[in-house]
């Protein structure tokens, strides 16, 4: 299955548009990673446990909105955007929502 950013696939035609669809993941991060966090914050440098929690969420998210759009018939997923909150203290939550489309092979 092709998935992409962009509204159109070069050398692809869409034959036809299934609908929207997303993948959600919500991950809740735990005590010794957020003092680890606030640890690096405080002498600088990047927070490896964060950036693997929030791979991750990417990684669910894309999976889930990949397996709806092959339930749908779809071959290709186009215009993905993905988009990651904070819900609350320790919460995260990334959204992969982009159009099912069937391209001709």
């Amino acid at each position: 299955m092709i998935i992409s950013t962009t509204s159109t696939l070069q050398g692809k035609e869409v034959e036809q548009y299934m609908g929207v669809v997303s993948g959600e993941a919500i991950m809740g991060a735990n005590v010794v990673r957020d003092f680890l966090a606030s640890v690096t914050d405080v002498i600088g440098g990047r927070s490896s446990a964060y950036e693997n929690k929030l791979a991750e969420g990417r990684e669910i998210a894309l999976r889930e909105m990949e397996e709806k759009a092959r339930r749908m018939g779809a071959n290709a997923v186009i215009g993905v955007d993905l988009d990651f909150e904070t819900l609350r203290e320790g919460m995260m939550m990334c959204i992969a929502t982009g159009t099912a489309v069937r391209i001709k092979e």
